[in-house]
């Protein structure tokens, strides 16, 4: 029952991630004076890299497990290339799906 509730989190972090990544920049599009802070981004990497440890701390199923970790490690090299050098890499939308697909299928696969 815990690893549904922390599936249902990372799902809702994932999303919540995809979607402020997607609409964001074309937000700055907007002359609105608002600007990127990659701390945002941190704050949902810490999030999700603390619900994928969790998740996958008993997991047995190797290809899920590296599809949570290579995910996450995506969106790693993402915001801190963003948050070293200012350079936005496409990886941060990749893990991000990554993450919502593993945490579904993980999901899924629980004994109802």
């Amino acid at each position: 029952m815990k690893s549904k509730i922390l599936d249902a989190i990372g799902i809702s972090a994932a999303v919540l991630c995809l979607i402020h990544c997607i609409i964001f920049p074309l937000l700055m599009i907007i002359p609105l004076g608002i600007s990127h802070n990659p701390y945002i981004d941190l704050a949902f990497l810490i999030i999700g890299a603390v619900v994928v440890y969790r998740v996958t701390k008993n997991m047995t199923n190797l290809w899920l497990k590296l599809m949570f970790c290579v995910s996450i490690l995506m969106i790693s090299i993402s915001v801190v290339t963003d948050l070293l050098f200012e350079i936005h890499t496409p990886l941060i939308y990749i893990g991000a799906a990554g993450l919502i697909i593993a945490h579904i299928v993980n999901f899924k696969n629980h004994k109802h």
